[in-house]
């Protein structure tokens, strides 16, 4: 058994919201859902010219992946806070930082990972080129992550709020602008033969950025709201 205190904190946390999340599979269903009807319903609105759908998809891809991650991030401190348990949580010795890390990574697992497998699939459905989903993969395993990491700071400033969900969104959507422009670009760029290291890059610097700052900026905001 590891006897590191602070790396049994962040593996209870993230076994409890894993079993939790699991439990609540209707509320991951829902998100999964959500994802998969904004994505199937373009070929009903465009038509289904092939090429077009190609060039479209990861642009929907992704616009379906932010909406989705968005409306599933309550579930990271809302059912918490309705019980108590954050504020015990809040109220340990335990350093906030790995209180918010765990729960970042277990939405990214309960939400982020199953977006990922969802697209790969949409991706063959749509007949795109390895090369366009080999990118999309690569763009996904990075740039999910940064999804959750963000979005963890502002659901911490909004727990409890009364019409937080639409403040929530006003707050995030903006930033994850160029993590959107950025993927979106790689997977284009591999469609037409082209290198997308450059926007491998960038979207490599976004996450690194967001590991080091967002569980510290999550655990501000918490101190903040809950005084």
């Amino acid at each position: 058994m590891h006897t590191n205190p602070l790396y049994n904190v962040f593996t209870t946390i993230l076994k409890r919201d894993l079993f939790f999340g699991i439990r609540r599979s209707g509320e991951l269903v829902n998100s999964l859902i959500f994802f998969l009807i904004v994505v199937t319903m373009f070929p009903f609105a465009l038509g289904t010219e092939s090429a077009l759908l190609r060039d479209i998809y990861p642009g929907v891809i992704w616009v379906a992946a932010l909406l989705s991650v968005t409306m599933s991030l309550d579930r990271m401190f809302n059912s918490d806070y309705e019980d108590g348990t954050l504020e015990q949580m809040l109220l340990s010795q335990h350093p906030t930082t790995f209180i918010a890390m765990a729960k970042i990574v277990a939405h990214w697992l309960l939400t982020g990972v199953p977006l990922i497998v969802a697209s790969m699939f949409l991706g063959l459905i749509f007949g795109l080129s390895y090369e366009s989903l080999q990118a999309m993969l690569v763009t996904l395993l990075l740039g999910t992550p940064v999804l959750s990491l963000v979005g963890s700071a502002a659901m911490a400033l909004t727990v409890g709020l009364r019409g937080g969900g639409m403040l929530l969104s006003l707050i995030i959507l903006p930033l994850y602008i160029p993590l959107l422009i950025f993927s979106v670009a790689a997977v284009s760029n591999a469609s037409q033969g082209l290198g997308f290291a450059g926007e491998i890059y960038f979207i490599s610097a976004i996450l690194v950025l967001s590991i080091t700052l967002a569980p510290f900026a999550t655990a501000l905001s918490l101190r903040i709201r809950f005084g």
